[in-house]
């Protein structure tokens, strides 16, 4: 089983919202992903989608475009972005998913053969430019947050799993210093991290590492060229 990774995809939402204007590789940016995700992705895969899945500000706008993803094979997993205003209720978005192939987390994890997967936001992380005062609290209650993720995790992992996190703010700066978000992968023995939120303008921040004994990678789709990412196989 083959795990790949995407994120940020900004499906329109049922908006008429070209996404060219941030940049002529975005024309036709979601045929892009597809045409690679249907190359590479089996039955028994999984994608992960790290967050800004649409522009909708409602669900019932946002299921026109999980309904996109529908006939992709592999199962998809979601984890919620700053954008993704359409994420209310867990209990409803999981009530609604187009099919059985659709799992959404939020603080908290599921088991696959040979591989745990657990998720949260995150939030920007402290020596970022735009962190300030007000954002202080918020980075703490979002790393309480991950902390009840993998202790999910924790519970539902067996010797020889995998653990992989999704998290959609990059979990540190561009110095790639210790955060509360780093601590916790390294506490619980995460193998993998993905994350996005960053588009043409992530700078220092890097593609892949490894930091602590944690592989970290960034999955924006546009600093991808629109294709996923091969992050783990099991």
């Amino acid at each position: 089983m083959k795990v790949f990774a995407v994120s940020d995809l900004h499906l329109p939402g049922n908006q008429d919202k070209p996404m060219d204007v941030f940049g002529g590789n975005w024309a036709g940016h979601f045929e892009k992903i597809r045409e690679d995700w249907l190359a590479k992705v089996g039955e028994e895969d999984i994608v992960l989608i790290a967050g800004d899945v649409s522009w909708a500000m409602q669900l019932q706008d946002a299921l026109s475009d999980l309904v996109r993803l529908r006939g992709l094979p592999g199962k998809k997993v979601f984890v919620r972005g700053n954008h993704d205003y359409w994420w209310s209720g867990i209990t409803a978005l999981r009530r609604s998913a187009p099919d059985g192939s659709f799992y959404f987390l939020q603080n908290d994890a599921l088991r696959f053969d040979g591989l745990v997967l657990c998720g949260s936001r995150g939030w920007v992380c402290p020596g970022c430019n735009e962190f300030t005062e007000a954002d202080e609290k918020i980075y703490k209650r979002e790393a309480e947050r991950f902390r009840l993720a993998l202790g999910c995790a924790q519970k539902l992992r067996q010797e020889g799993d995998k653990l992989v996190c999704m998290i959609h703010y990059p979990p540190f700066n561009a110095k790639k210093e210790d955060s509360l978000f780093t601590a916790l992968f390294e506490e619980f023995g995460a193998d993998t991290v993905v994350y996005g939120h960053l588009h043409g303008n992530a700078g220092a921040y890097p593609f892949s590492c490894t930091r602590g004994g944690v592989e970290y990678r960034l999955t924006s789709c546009d600093l991808l060229g629109f294709r996923l990412a091969q992050v783990a196989q099991v």
